[in-house]
Order: structure tokens, then sequence, then C-alpha cells
């Protein structure tokens, strides 16, 4: 049976904060009368993370846990949620208890009204400077480059109509870049609510740093992929012809020079002893590899789509109602 909600909730050894949120949780949708299922997915958990997720889908028919063998990331487990989502419009949030399920009522609002994706902005975040200066550069190149006026792509908190959720596909490290993935599959009305950013109460971020070095990079490896998944040969073969062209061009004012030269009996120096010529050559070089990449990627896309990049290790029993 659809439900008009489903809550997904990536968590990593969050055996404290778990309780305490799902409580929280059901007493929003109850309060709410929302019909709803929580989708509660344990990325690889050393500790007590599972246990609970299983002992709380046999008392509750609403819950419903997911177990990843081994800890895959956060894009992994979101898009094995998002699989499994049966409810009409579809909320993420992070388990350590910094989003708000008091949240949920208003961006459900929000997505019924006709978007289709809603962004939470922690406006007012309760971290440390060394995360949000940092953060809000990244969201500002990203900004930039992705044309969404949203400051906030890597918030946890997101509302998505069933639509989008089953139609992005998630790898790698492409959660942070939903809502850019989305617009370049169609879904433009993209909104965003200043959402409720809680301190941490239990345990330490699993994310440091590096994540926006990662960031940037998944930023550019989202803007190839998408913008030419379809066409590799156009990026690649463009770029080998382009290279090839100077290549070759430089090449044949070098023999021209040569020949115009030794025809009039002037000064000439030997091809090979010219730097030019060797920078010629690469671009030649360079511009047939780049030719043949972009035949081989097209073979590859025409032999099969990619399989889901996740593996489920358990799930707790079959939903009900």
């Amino acid at each position: 049976m659809n439900k008009e909600l489903s809550l997904i909730i990536p968590a990593y050894e969050e055996e404290d904060s778990l309780p305490e949120l799902c409580d929280w949780i059901i007493k929003v949708i109850d309060q709410n009368e929302i019909n709803a299922e929580c989708i509660l997915i344990d990325d690889g958990s050393a500790d007590m993370s599972w246990k609970f997720i299983s002992a709380i889908a046999k008392s509750d028919p609403r819950f419903y846990g997911i177990r990843m063998r081994g800890n895959q990331g956060k894009s992994a487990a979101l898009q094995s949620g998002f699989n499994h989502a049966s409810g009409k419009v579809v909320i993420t949030l992070d388990a350590d208890l910094q989003d708000s399920p008091d949240e949920i009522p208003e961006l459900l609002k929000m997505i019924k009204e006709g978007y289709d994706l809603v962004s939470g902005w922690k406006k007012k975040r309760s971290d440390p400077l060394e995360k949000t200066i940092p953060s809000k550069f990244f969201n500002w190149v990203t900004r930039i480059v992705s044309g969404i006026k949203i400051h906030d792509f890597n918030c946890g908190l997101k509302a998505y109509s069933i639509d989008v959720v089953k139609t992005v596909k998630l790898y790698g490290e492409m959660h942070r870049y939903i809502p850019l993935l989305a617009k370049w599959n169609g879904f433009t009305k993209i909104g965003e609510k200043i959402v409720d950013h809680r301190p941490r109460k239990y345990g330490q971020t699993k994310f440091g740093l590096e994540r926006y070095l990662n960031g940037f990079l998944d930023l550019l490896s989202v803007l190839f992929v998408t913008k030419f998944k379809k066409k590799p040969m156009h990026f690649f073969g463009g770029l080998g012809f382009f290279s090839f062209f100077m290549g070759f061009v430089v090449t044949m004012l070098l023999i021209g020079q040569k020949i115009y030269r030794t025809y009039a009996d002037m000064p000439t120096r030997d091809i090979v002893d010219q730097p030019l010529f060797f920078l010629a050559l690469v671009a030649l070089i360079l511009g047939v590899n780049l030719f043949l990449a972009g035949f081989l990627a097209e073979l590859i896309l025409r032999m099969g789509s990619r399989k889901n990049e996740y593996i489920i290790l358990e799930t707790t029993e079959d939903r009900q109602g």
C-alpha cells in the first residue's frame, strides 16, 4: 500500500541518537496524522545500531530496516532507501539529531504544493568555524556552477516528489548534488526552506575537512557525467579533434618552413631540433588517444546500463499495512 510519506534515514554508528530520533518522528507523524513509513539504513555500523533498527521494525510496522554490507557511504545508503520508498513524498534526514523532525509537516506541504525538491537551509549552523567557512565557500561555488539558487546543497534534510527519487541515480558521493542531478533530469521546481540546525548531542561527526576537497572533485565529475553521459564522443572527440588539428597545423608549418628555407638557400634548422615540433607531436598523439577514448566510451555506453552500486546484507521483515 502506497504511503503519503517515506522518511529515509541513513545511519552510521548512531546507536545513542536513533531511539530518541525515532520517538521524535513517531510523535510528529502521529500529531499531524501523516500516513508515513520510515526506512532506516544501517551503513555498516559496528555498534548496536542494527539491533535497535531490527527491534523497532518488529514492534512498529511503520519502520523498515536495511543493513548495508560494510560502510558504503551516504550516497549508497540513500539510493537503497530511494529504491525501497513507496511514499508519494520522500524526506531524508540525518540520524544524528541535528536535523529536526519538526520540519517534516512543512516540507511535506511544500512538495504537495508543487515543488519537485525542497532543500533545507541551515541558516544558523551549530558547527565550528572550521566547518562553516569551507561549507559557505563550497556552496557558493556550487551555486555559481549549477545555477540553482539555494544556499545549502549538503543539508541532509531534503524533501522530494517520488518521481525525483525514482529518476535520479546516486553513486560515489553524489548525494551532495541531488538538486543538480534533479535539475538536469528535468525537475526544475526546486525550493528552499530555512530549517533548525541543532548541536550534535551524541558522539562525533563522521566527516572531516577532506569531504570539501572530495566535494569539488565530485562536482567536476557530476558536471561531466550529466552533461556528456549520453554523448561522450562529443566531449572526447571534440577535444581530440582540436588537439590533432593544432598538432597537424604546426607540423605542416614547420615542414613548409623547412622546404621554403631550403629552396631559398636560407639557413635551415632540422625539424627535430625544434621544441615546437615535439609539442606538435604530443598534440597529435593526444588527439588520437582522446578520439579513441570517446569511441570506447560510446561502446561501453551501449553495452549496458550501470547496476546499483551498493550491497545490502539484510533487511527487516516485509513492511505491513
